[in-house]
């Protein structure tokens, strides 16, 4: 098939079957009358497969040209200049956290007994890192319908151990950036940001528009297919301090000490002369560890897909936030039966989802199954309150190992009460209207 051809006009040749192959059996067809409507799901075109064939027929496994590639667009979209690809959200928070513990930031650096105040209203991996590297999660309540720390309760919480606050932005809404960015710099914490959910969020802080997961110290993102862009798994953590990135990129390459990407060497010219702990002078520095680290890299082929879906972000951004306006709009008249969730001042979000808590006389439970026997995918707010899981059962019942702080009445009353329904750009007018209707019949059936 290929005799004759120079690699570059195979390759092309195979490109252009890929392009072919999704627009005859790939594209997406029409909403029909009865079709499952998820809360999200993947948004791609023959772009994304053309790339993923590119990087595959390239064969460079680990990370590459593509990563490099993502790493800088994504740094220029949130106008910050470092940026790490990893294998996943979960990971990027792991990994965010686990710099905060570097011996490299000395008085700063956080010690297990140190505290991090949080929420118990989200995803259990925005906490999971703050107890697995032994510190101790301060629980505070959220607000309603904003669904975000009470800001109110910071100073409460406050404590000598103090070192961190680590929030995620819920389903793309703000938390109270300048309330919080302001407490942490008046007792000197570190701010994670867990963007995983609100890449795309505009906050206005001190007048100019900064995008969510560039404010605190280090932001991270998840690239999960159901997030605002997908690479099917993977990804991001991002800093303008580059003491922080110089941690986040050790530890994300096995702890190592050397900053020479997969497969070059000696960019530094002094790979065998230089003497580091108590290691023999001119020891590999591609085999010196100045932390324990972890393998965390993603692969160029979810980069690749990356690469393409940067390029659509924006007009996803948009088609969240008319798809979000369409649904409050249609269901803003029922306000007596369904508290609607509310943008954060200052803010513009790029919204993941459509809160809905549900008032007195108005059984979730109930409201939830009808709609999903309407083939209509609803989720729970994640954990609702994460302390009565299962997962806490040892730490409860010794009563060590995290503090609440006041009560968490708006987290249980989440848990209790509110679900979320999609906004994702692959849906139409048509499904944003079968959306409204469904609830309403719901509510009044």
């Amino acid at each position: 098939m290929f005799e004759g051809m120079t690699k570059e006009s195979a390759t092309q040749s195979i490109l252009d079957s890929v392009k072919a192959y999704y627009q005859l059996f790939m594209q997406k067809s029409p909403y029909k009358d009865g079709d499952r409507i998820p809360y999200a799901s993947r948004v791609f075109d023959e772009h994304e497969m053309m790339n993923l064939v590119d990087s595959a027929l390239e064969f460079w496994l680990t990370s590459g040209r593509y990563t490099e590639q993502f790493e800088r667009q994504l740094s220029e979209f949130l106008k910050v200049p470092f940026c790490s690809l990893v294998n996943s959200g979960s990971s990027a928070n792991l990994l965010a956290f686990m710099a905060l513990s570097s011996p490299l930031l000395k008085e700063r650096a956080i010690q297990r007994g140190d505290e991090v105040i949080t929420v118990a209203a989200g995803f259990p991996t925005t906490v999971t890192p703050i107890i697995q590297y032994g510190a101790i999660p301060v629980f505070v309540d959220v607000t309603i319908p904003q669904y975000n720390i009470d800001v109110s309760l910071m100073e409460k919480a406050l404590s000598a151990k103090t070192k961190a606050v680590m929030l995620a932005h819920t389903l793309g809404n703000p938390f109270d950036l300048k309330a919080v960015k302001d407490f942490c710099d008046a007792h000197n914490l570190w701010l994670v940001e867990d963007n995983c959910d609100a890449l795309g969020t505009i906050y206005k802080l001190n007048g100019e528009d900064r995008l969510t997961g560039t404010i605190g110290d280090i932001g991270t993102s998840s690239f999960y297919p159901p997030h605002h862009m997908t690479m099917g798994e993977g990804g991001a953590v991002y800093t303008s301090n580059p003491l922080l990135n110089k941690i986040i990129r050790s530890l994300r390459d096995w702890g190592r000490d050397c900053v020479c990407p997969s497969g070059r060497d000696n960019l530094c010219g002094h790979r065998f002369n230089k003497q580091y702990g108590e290691l023999p002078q001119g020891y590999d520095h591609k085999y010196v560890y100045s932390h324990f680290g972890y393998n965390l890299k993603a692969t160029d082929m979810q980069a690749a897909i990356g690469c393409a879906q940067l390029e659509k972000f924006p007009s996803f951004v948009e088609k969240r936030r008319y798809n979000w306006q369409r649904l409050y709009e249609g269901l803003i008249n029922l306000q007596d039966k369904l508290i609607l969730p509310e943008a954060a001042p200052n803010s513009n979000p790029s919204w993941f989802g459509f809160l809905l808590t549900c008032k007195d006389g108005v059984n979730r439970n109930n409201l939830v199954q009808h709609i999903e026997n309407k083939n209509i995918q609803t989720r729970m707010l994640f954990a609702g309150n994460l302390v009565k899981h299962p997962c806490f059962d040892e730490m409860r019942n010794s009563g060590n190992g995290y503090r609440i702080v006041g009560n968490l009445n708006n987290t249980d009353h989440i848990m209790n009460d509110t679900f979320w329904i999609g906004v994702y750009p692959g849906m139409d007018d048509v499904i944003i209207d079968i959306l409204i209707e469904t609830i309403k019949i719901a509510i009044f059936r």
